[in-house]
């Protein structure tokens, strides 16, 4: 049998975003996977071809399609790449500790998505979190590393992800059960102008990984058919945690996202200030690579997130 030649290979690292541009037939989602510009990956593929001295695309308009040659080496570089991650694998305790990497806006992470680690953790002690939290950066859950991103939006799937509805982004008027016996009731909807509303900043919404309009007092009076009247306010802040715990404190009225101050009402640290809710059109999602989840872990905690919003 004549000897591979491997020394003569292309570079891996260009067989691996070819691998990539092939499963997607785009080099735009490939990109989005690969956390590279979409430039790159069609650097690469263009090089790669110059190196086999072989086309492997066909470039149509708006699409792309393999050609034989294309095909041929789609079919050598996923067996290959496959054998590869085996190889490794097997260099790999079994025992080696497992670790789940989330990405989520930071009062997502800390008021949702921390409670339900914990509970977690306790049935499964040996699975690790990495919690990449950020207001700012938007493309922190295209991360290459990122099993499980919490969005919200309306969103939608692409190859190789899966899309879970989680709620509907809905806040309502919330306060310690001490600022409501000493300052309320708050029985019509214009009476909370007389409360210490805390809101958030505009900042928030301007962030590059909030990409949604804002939800504020404006437009929860305007829902109930009352007008705000903009009173002084001890606090307006970029961050929904700050608010959420001087509320806790009992320094004033805050809209309160029913998903995040669910627990803080069931146990008493948090009370309705008002039950009417506004709501956004908008929804929150799980979305999770569809290989994260061949691991059991990631499986399992997928299944448990979804399991507490039944």
């Amino acid at each position: 049998m004549r000897p591979v030649r491997r020394r003569h290979l292309p570079s891996l690292g260009a067989l691996a975003t070819f691998e990539v541009a092939a499963k997607h037939l785009s080099f735009t989602r490939a990109a989005k996977e690969l956390n590279i510009t979409q430039g790159a990956v069609s650097q690469q593929i263009r090089l790669l071809e110059k190196a086999l001295d072989v086309p492997l695309f066909l470039r149509k308009h708006n699409a792309l399609e393999l050609t034989p040659a294309g095909t041929d080496l789609f079919s050598a570089v996923v067996a290959g790449l496959d054998t590869i991650s085996e190889g490794v694998g097997l260099l790999q305790p079994s025992g080696a500790p497992q670790a789940i990497t989330i990405s989520a806006t930071n009062g997502m992470a800390a008021y949702w998505l921390k409670p339900l680690i914990d509970s977690f953790r306790h049935d499964h002690p040996e699975v690790g979190f990495v919690i990449l939290a950020s207001d700012e950066d938007g493309a922190m859950r295209n991360y290459s590393g990122v099993d499980i991103a919490l969005l919200c939006g309306n969103e939608r799937s692409e190859v190789g992800e899966e899309l879970h509805y989680l709620f509907p982004e809905a806040a309502q008027p919330v306060c310690s059960p001490d600022y409501l016996a000493a300052h309320g009731p708050f029985d019509d909807p214009h009476d909370l102008n007389r409360a210490n509303l805390l809101h958030l900043h505009e900042r928030h919404w301007s962030a590059d990984a909030i990409g949604w309009q804002p939800l504020g007092w404006e437009e929860w009076f305007r829902a109930q058919g009352a007008r705000w009247t903009r009173g002084a306010s001890s606090l307006s802040t970029n961050k929904v945690g700050l608010l959420i715990e001087a509320a806790m404190a009992g320094e004033g009225v805050m809209l309160g996202w029913q998903h995040m101050v669910k627990p803080m009402i069931e146990d008493g640290r948090l009370a309705l200030a008002h039950p009417a809710s506004v709501t956004a059109g908008r929804g929150n999602f799980l979305r999770c690579q569809t290989a994260s989840l061949q691991r059991p872990a990631v499986a399992e905690f997928v299944d448990h997130m979804l399991r507490s919003i039944k």
